[in-house]
């Protein structure tokens, strides 16, 4: 509640982790609270922490130097990438996403250990205790992980902890993905033959594909729907703009865009036009990460 503290109730809702149960978490929260004020201040939160953290000292200073280069690098890119050359803009772009995928890859492996140590507490822990449900979502992609798995895990007997609204959208979308898989495993399922096709090189008789994911800042979600619909009423009216389609997800402040173009070069023109650039310098000051582009042809 922005009060300086937390009590017992915010504390579970941050800190609930699918693992540890009620009982475990009131007995840390007092372990915590060396004032016995029934509050959590934020000099109690640091003195237990820094306690425990051994080698991930190191991890969380060197992140926090990170995060001061990549804002300064990012903010001389939103100074410096209109006035850049086409070459110098090719080589800015590359490396905003190759930083992306560096830290994509780290959180890949993050995420990957955070899942194997729950795991093994997990069959460590075979007695009937009832864990916390997380109900308040932390940053980033751990929060839905976070509920994907708790929604599996709550239909074994030792997870029964009852559903969420959360919980209830993970399983409608498990259940629509699952009657997919059905259908594919049909039998009576035919495809075609493999039949060779020779191309000529200059053919250009594949549509090209566009995935363009986006994750918004909150405060300028208004802002980002304004320039979107232009964006698209523009490309939209492209002759060789073949469809646009927006995806909002429901979790959080991401879009996905899907754009089908006649082909390759229909693409490259598009990205040159005026409203295209203004649509990417946009996103600079609109987007929390670097907006991620994956392209694929298509016959």
């Amino acid at each position: 509640s922005d009060d300086g503290k937390l009590s017992f109730d915010e504390f579970k809702a941050y800190f609930a982790d699918g693992v540890l149960s009620g009982e475990e978490l009131h007995e840390l929260f007092h372990m915590i609270d060396t004032q016995n004020t029934d509050n959590l201040d934020t000099e109690e939160l640091c003195e237990y922490f820094s306690q425990h953290l051994g080698e991930y000292e190191n991890v969380l200073s060197v992140l926090e130097d990170l995060n001061i280069t990549i804002l300064k690098a990012m903010d001389k890119t939103k100074k410096d990438y209109q006035e850049a050359s086409n070459l110098e803009q090719f080589v800015t772009r590359f490396l905003l996403k190759e930083t992306l995928n560096q830290l994509q890859s780290l959180q890949s492996s993050l995420e990957c250990a955070m899942e194997t140590t729950e795991e093994q507490t997990r069959q460590e822990r075979q007695g009937p205790t009832k864990p916390e449900v997380l109900s308040v979502q932390w940053p980033g992609k751990r929060s839905a992980r976070r509920l994907q798995k708790n929604s599996l895990l709550s239909s074994s007997p030792h997870f029964n902890t009852g559903w969420t609204e959360e919980d209830s959208q993970w399983m409608t979308q498990i259940n629509r993905l699952q009657k997919l898989i059905d259908r594919l495993e049909k039998k009576d399922l035919k495809l075609e033959p493999f039949e060779e096709e020779i191309l000529e090189e200059n053919a250009t008789s594949h549509i090209m594909i566009v995935q363009r994911q986006m994750s918004v800042i909150e405060e300028e979600m208004e802002e980002f729907r304004l320039s979107l619909k232009q964006y698209v009423e523009s490309a939209s009216s492209q002759g060789g703009c073949l469809h646009v389609s927006i995806q909002k997800l429901p979790s959080n402040s991401r879009f996905i865009v899907y754009e089908f173009w006649e082909n390759n070069n229909a693409w490259n023109s598009h990205l040159q036009m005026n409203y295209s650039k203004t649509f990417q310098r946009s996103n600079v000051d609109f987007l929390e990460t670097p907006e991620l582009i994956t392209t694929m042809l298509v016959p």
